[in-house]
């Protein structure tokens, strides 16, 4: 299947890859059709999902199985009235209906709007209105029912709504319907077929600051996971592998999805409420996973488990993305497995733009290099390309060429798009440097770097060698208006269990990232809290720190 797509599929360097790689992309192509029923035609027994949650249940669909309850799925949303080019909200956790949805809005040339459970009444009202959505696909969990039924009042393109794993009144049952629909559907033609152009993904990216923004993705988005899939999370052919992440977020289409069934692998879903580090080593090992990818935070308690007790003989590759990895967490995770933590970096908006790719050494802490048909730049705040060592934004150049995968602007709103997508160059807002190997490094957000001193200082290095120190849990750097510095770093912290506030401890971390990093780059100011602001994806909100810290000034 992969073949039909690339134009050269093994590489023997990185830069014979970023010189040759190229994705072929085929008239209206339809990730639903052409993929997944494609393997289904010619392999329908291939293993496509294998499922299982923290109540010990499992489960395990072939593409076989995905075509029928997609085609089922189908003719279930148009029997209520969807068609190609209405937005459908799918609020599903990790329940292996969300993938018989997703496909089944694929062949309808339907929007999918993945979102988190998370959300509260006025963030579905808003999404509702934003997206004008026309219907709501979620969990039969009394909060998530709640917060939709109290969304409907303010919700006037909103007409229907879709249960799956429950029954209520003024609700579809989605099981039973499922159940209930025809199991063949017939690819739409004419003016009811889906084109490339059309949308096939919103994501309302919850930004640290102002509303979320709709990130709009086309039909061939699919196709630029073959990247993501293939040379950074390096998944095989009748392989197993698991991303990390609930299916509300960017990083599942990542990862479940698109890249990894194009490539031949199976996706490995673990349904799960509360992360417990050992639950989640001994089902990657019971159940044969072959690649893995998760945020470093999950490898951060991985070594802090006794990883010896687990066989990791199937395991072969791990990649890792999300924020700095602390080069500790590397070592210490390559030490008992023998893996190395291949780093990658991309947005909502693209797919991996820079990553550690299997001809490449990793250099811990570092994103990697930028992958073929992303043209990459750093530019500084005069809009020059950085020399080497020195800071800038990341930046896409688009003016030859789009990369296949990269985001069609935000949608309903050209103003945002043009503030950051202007003069064929796409501003993604994150600053980094690059060294002399053509590696580069974050920095952190262009809003969040401190200038202090005619220093200029990144939050996450700070963030980062506080974390080294056993008495941090989380923590946020910020930066504070001083008469004398311009402004100077502050650790908003929150502490570890045993671990008590006080003076001596203050010092104590003080001097910790005086010796980790450069002196200057120490917080002169400490406050510890009980937690941290944050958006509903768990981002951060030093915007939110900032505020309140002016608030406290006036």
């Amino acid at each position: 299947m992969l073949e039909r797509y690339v134009s050269q599929v093994d590489f023997n360097s990185y830069e014979d890859f970023v010189q040759n790689f190229k994705i072929n992309v085929p008239e209206n192509f339809n990730f639903a059709y052409d993929i997944v029923d494609e393997i289904a035609k010619n392999t329908p027994d291939k293993t496509a999902i294998v499922w299982c949650d923290e109540n010990g249940d499992e489960a395990a669909f072939t593409f076989g199985d995905l075509k029928r309850y997609s085609d089922k799925a189908a003719n279930f949303f148009r029997s209520v009235g969807i068609k190609r080019g209405d937005p459908v909200m799918l609020v599903l956790k990790r329940r292996y209906e969300f993938w018989f949805s997703i496909l089944a809005l694929h062949k309808l040339g339907a929007i999918c709007i993945p979102a988190t459970h998370l959300l509260t009444t006025k963030d579905i009202v808003y999404r509702n209105n934003a997206a004008d959505i026309k219907m709501i696909v979620c969990v039969a969990e009394e909060e998530v029912i709640q917060h939709v039924e109290e969304s409907m009042a303010s919700s006037p393109s909103l007409k229907v709504k879709a249960l799956v794993g429950g029954s209520k009144d003024g609700w579809y049952d989605f099981n039973s319907e499922l159940q209930n629909a025809p199991e063949d559907f017939t690819r739409p033609t004419g003016d009811e077929a889906s084109t490339n152009d059309d949308i096939l993904l919103l994501y309302f990216t919850s930004g640290t600051t102002g509303m979320p923004k709709m990130v709009r993705h086309d039909f061939t988005y699919p196709l630029g996971h073959i990247l993501t899939a293939k040379y950074w999370q390096n998944v095989q052919d009748g392989g197993l592998h698991l991303t990390v992440a609930d299916t509300g977020w960017a990083k599942a289409v990542w990862g479940k999805i698109y890249g990894q069934w194009i490539c031949g692998a199976a996706v490995f879903v673990y349904d799960y409420n509360k992360f417990v580090p050992k639950d989640m080593l001994s089902v990657i090992t019971k159940h044969g996973v072959t690649s893995f990818c998760a945020p470093p935070t999950v490898y951060r308690f991985f070594i802090k488990e006794d990883l010896s007790k687990y066989d990791f003989s199937k395991l072969k590759y791990c990649a890792i993305a999300g924020e700095p990895l602390n080069p500790e967490v590397y070592n210490q995770f390559l030490k008992a497995t023998d893996l190395k933590l291949m780093e990658g970096y991309g947005q909502t908006e693209c797919t991996v733009t820079l990553g550690t790719f299997p001809w490449m050494e990793p250099k811990p802490g570092s994103m990697g290099k930028p992958a073929p048909g992303y043209n990459i730049d750093l530019l500084n705040e005069d809009g020059n390309s950085c020399e080497v060592g020195e800071e800038g934004q990341i930046a896409i150049r688009t003016d030859k060429r789009k990369p296949v995968g990269m985001f069609g602007g935000y949608y309903r709103d050209e103003r945002l798009t043009q503030k950051v997508w202007h003069d064929g160059v796409y501003y993604t807002g994150d600053m980094a440097w690059r060294d002399e190997d053509g590696y580069y490094w974050f920095v952190g957000r262009a809003d969040d770097v401190i200038k202090s001193s005619g220093y200029r200082i990144g939050p996450f290095e700070v963030e980062s060698a506080l974390l080294e120190h056993p008495a941090v849990l989380e923590c946020a750097i910020t930066a504070v208006p001083d008469p004398d510095r311009g402004q100077i770093v502050k650790a908003t912290v929150v502490l570890a269990k045993n671990y008590t506030a006080s003076d001596n401890l203050v010092i104590e971390l003080q001097e910790h990232v005086k010796k980790v990093t450069a002196p200057y780059k120490y917080p002169r100011i400490i406050e510890f809290v009980t937690e941290l602001p944050k958006t509903i994806s768990g981002k951060i909100r030093r915007v939110e720190i900032r505020d309140n810290d002016k608030s406290k000034e006036e």
